[in-house]
């Protein structure tokens, strides 16, 4: 069985350039947990075990009595989170003001009756309440810019300017101050100078 790994079957999605571009992206389905607060607390910690837990469920399927239909050997998908703000009056370095949805790609043969049945799996072997709280949906994320960053959460800003400028040079428009960010490092394993992040924002054509 061919092993379908994410950063050659959707390279332009989770390996862009570390210049800015822009790219439309597909409907994608996705496992969510939404939040608030600082981001370096215990609730976003367990939210994120939540969902790799059902993520690796899921990827180790085939192992089970009843393999889902259509199931195919792949690398689960890394970490992404759509951040925000709760009060936009506020600045962006107050962590306690953030607003997010984290989330994790699922395969395309996870239907919404196999979520179900994930969901129950996943409580009865690694019980964590945030299991509860996560939703199963699509998203269709359209036109964007992206660009890859290399270093530290705190560097972002400086990406995110490289990205204002060169849609400001090219004719597109920021339309929300929301943005996603594509975790393709594990932060507690790798030096902060090191991190790759994938951080992407919705655009449209100005007219």
């Amino acid at each position: 069985m061919a092993k379908l790994e994410y950063k050659k079957a959707y390279k332009d999605l989770y390996v862009p350039k570390k210049t800015p571009s822009i790219i439309r992206v597909p409907s994608i389905n996705f496992v969510i947990i939404n939040g608030t607060g600082d981001p370096n607390n215990d609730q976003f910690a367990l939210a994120t075990s939540a969902l790799y837990s059902f993520s690796y469920a899921v990827k180790m399927s085939y192992k089970s009595d009843n393999i889902p239909n259509d199931y195919y050997d792949y690398t689960v998908f890394p970490l992404e989170g759509v951040w925000d703000l709760v009060d936009k009056t506020l600045p962006s370095t107050d962590k306690s003001n953030f607003k997010y949805k984290i989330m994790i790609r699922q395969p395309d043969f996870l239907t919404i009756d196999l979520f179900k049945q994930f969901i129950s799996q996943t409580k009865n072997k690694k019980p964590n309440i945030y299991l509860d709280k996560i939703e199963y949906t699509t998203i269709a994320e359209g036109l964007c810019c992206q660009m890859l960053h290399l270093g530290s959460y705190a560097t972002e800003p400086t990406s995110f300017e490289m990205m204002d400028q060169f849609c400001n040079n090219n004719g597109y428009k920021r339309i929300s101050l929301k943005h996603r960010e594509i975790y393709l490092s594990d932060p507690r394993r790798i030096e902060p100078l090191k991190l790759k992040t994938v951080l992407r924002y919705k655009v449209e054509i100005e007219v």
